[in-house]
C-alpha cells in the first residue's frame, strides 16, 4: 500500500527521547527565508506548499494539511515553495528561491532545464570505478558554487577497490573548500558520515551519473528500501536509469532528501562565478596577465603560460578550466539569443493580435 506523504512526515518516532514537536512545514524544509516573504494574514487563503515531485501531468505539492496533484506550471521545479491558489492552482505564487540548480538541457533546443530549487547541500556522488571522472565532478561543483549550494563529494563503492588513496587524492585536489567523503552506500555508514549536512530543516540532493549509488544512499539515510535500485553493468561500470524523476523524500529528523536521475550530459550555462570559485587560484593568476583580454594561449607576459612553463600549474587542469569557460560563454550567448528571439516573437504576436482587433 502506498504511504501518504503527510503520514510519513508525521511519523517521527525513532525510539529516542521525545523532542519538541515540529510542524509539517518545518519537516518539509520551511525556513525563515521563506516565512519572511509572506504576510501571515494570507496564510489561510494561500497556504504555503512545497513541490515534492514533478510529473508530466502535474506537480505533487504538500503542505500542513495538503497533499495533492495540481496542474503543471511553467518555471516550477522540485523543491520550490508556492503559495497555493485553491481556485487557480496553476497560478500559485512561487516564493523567492534560496538556491536554484539548472543546466542547459541536452539536445539542440537551447533551453534551460531546472534541476532543483531550495537545496542546501549537494552530495556529488561518484563511484570508485570507471565512472570516476575529475572533469565531471568539476562541472557539478561549478553548478553548486553558482547556486550558492554547499557541495560535498561522496565516493561510493569503496569496498570494491583495494587502494582507495588514488581516488581520494584526485577528489581532494579539485577544491580545498569541498569536503570529500568515502563510504559504502549500504548499511548505516551514510547516516553517520553525512549527518553533519542532514540536519532538521535542511534539504540535500544527490547528484551524479546513473549507477553511482544515489538511490542507495537515499535509502540508507531514510533507513528503508522504498527507493528502487539496480546494479551497474559489470563490463563498463555504467548504471541504468532507475530513478526516472526528481523526488523529495523526508527523513524522520526533518531533513528533506532529493534523489535525481543520472545525467549523461551536463552542459553549463550562466555559471561564470561558479567556475571562477572552483578555479579561484587560476583566476587570481590570470588577473596578473599583461592584457585584460588575454586568452592565455600565446600572448606575451601571460601569467598562466609562465606558471605552466615553471610547472606551477597542472596543464590538464588549466585545459579543463579553458574548456569550461569556453563552453559556458557559448551556451550563455546562445541562450541569450533565444531569449531575445522569443521576446521579439512575443512582441510580434501581440502586435498582430492588437491589429486584428481594430
Amino acid at each position: 500500500m502506498k504511504r501518504e506523504h503527510l503520514d510519513f512526515l508525521k511519523s517521527s518516532n525513532t525510539g529516542e527521547a521525545p523532542k519538541p514537536a515540529r510542524s509539517t512545514l518545518q519537516n518539509l524544509g520551511w525556513q525563515p527565508f521563506f516565512a519572511q516573504q509572506i504576510d501571515i494574514n494570507d496564510l489561510a487563503t494561500t497556504p504555503p506548499v512545497r513541490v515534492i515531485e514533478v510529473h508530466r501531468n502535474g506537480l505533487q505539492v504538500v503542505g500542513e494539511t495538503i497533499d495533492l496533484l495540481i496542474p503543471p506550471a511553467p518555471g516550477v521545479t522540485v523543491g520550490d515553495w508556492m503559495l497555493l491558489n485553491p481556485d487557480l492552482p496553476d497560478r500559485s505564487q512561487i516564493l523567492e528561491r534560496k538556491s536554484l540548480i539548472q543546466r542547459r538541457a541536452a539536445g539542440h533546443d537551447r533551453r534551460i532545464q531546472l534541476i532543483a530549487a531550495n537545496i542546501d547541500t549537494a552530495f556529488i556522488v561518484s563511484s570508485c570505478n570507471a565512472d570516476f571522472n575529475v572533469a565531471r565532478l568539476e562541472r557539478y561543483i561549478a553548478l553548486a558554487f553558482e547556486a550558492e549550494v554547499t557541495p560535498v563529494i561522496v565516493l561510493t563503492k569503496a569496498d570494491l577497490v583495494t587502494d582507495i588513496d588514488e581516488y581520494l587524492t584526485k577528489a581532494k585536489q579539485i577544491s580545498a573548500s569541498v569536503p570529500v567523503i568515502c563510504l559504502d552506500a549500504r548499511g548505516e555508514q551514510p547516516q553517520s558520515a553525512l549527518a553533519a549536512w542532514c540536519q532538521s530543516g535542511q534539504t540535500v540532493a544527490f547528484l551524479g551519473s546513473s549507477g553511482v549509488g544515489k538511490s542507495t544512499l537515499a535509502n540508507a539515510l531514510a533507513g528503508t528500501q522504498s527507493i528502487e535500485t539496480q546494479p551497474i553493468r559489470e563490463h563498463d561500470a555504467k548504471g541504468r536509469h532507475t530513478t526516472t524523476r526528481r523526488q523529495l523524500h523526508f527523513l524522520p529528523n526533518g531533513c528533506a532528501v532529493l534523489d535525481t536521475p543520472g545525467m549523461r550530459e551536463l552542459q553549463l550555462t550562466d555559471v561564470k562565478s561558479g567556475i571562477a570559485n572552483l578555479f579561484s587560484d587560476i583566476e587570481a593568476m590570470a588577473g596578473q596577465c599583461k592584457f585584460n583580454d588575454c586568452s592565455h594561449t600565446q600572448e606575451p607576459d601571460c601569467a598562466i603560460l609562465a606558471a605552466l612553463a615553471n610547472n606551477d600549474l597542472d596543464e590538464a587542469r588549466v585545459q579543463r578550466w579553458r574548456k569550461l569557460i569556453a563552453e559556458e560563454q557559448h551556451n550563455t550567448a546562445t541562450l541569450a539569443q533565444r531569449r531575445t528571439k522569443d521576446k521579439n516573437l512575443g512582441k510580434l504576436i501581440r502586435r498582430v493580435q492588437k491589429e486584428n482587433k481594430k
